[in-house]
């Protein structure tokens, strides 16, 4: 499959007018991702940007390189909007990163009137990684551990 990179593409739109939307798609079409591995293809960009590889994310969750493949990759769909977070705390998302993958995930972006959100927004501007301590700072706040 042939690649082009997103910057060149984010150009060629950033010149396109509504009317040509459709020509852009179809001339496209092969650099365009699936829906359902545009989760995927995001969260590794990320990871890889930040010289991290899977298999650490995964031992720091505590999933199986197996398992975490699966929901990753979607093969497998978790409702469990923690993992997600999780995963992206492993692989030290910054807020926005992680409210983009929470949402090309399907789920809801971290909110900052949701108080469990909250601390873990908290946690990330101060660049804390550390499930231990994220979850000591809900605890402190008598809110839910994230959960595996």
């Amino acid at each position: 499959m042939d690649n082009r990179p997103t910057e060149e593409l984010d150009e060629i739109l950033r010149r396109t007018a509504p009317e040509g939307v459709g020509d852009y798609i179809s001339q496209n079409n092969r650099f365009m991702a699936e829906a359902k591995k545009s989760f995927y293809y995001y969260y590794k960009n990320v990871i890889d940007s930040k010289h991290i590889l899977l298999k650490e994310v995964y031992a720091k969750v505590g999933i199986t390189e197996t398992y975490g493949s699966k929901i990753i990759t979607m093969e497998k769909h978790t409702t469990n909007r923690d993992l997600i977070i999780r995963l992206c705390i492993a692989g030290h998302f910054s807020l926005e990163e992680i409210n983009r993958a929470l949402k090309l995930y399907g789920f809801n972006e971290l909110y900052a009137k949701n108080p469990k959100d909250a601390c873990i927004i908290v946690a990330l501007n101060n660049h804390i990684y550390d499930f231990d301590k994220i979850n000591e700072l809900l605890k402190k706040n008598d809110l839910q551990s994230l959960t595996e």
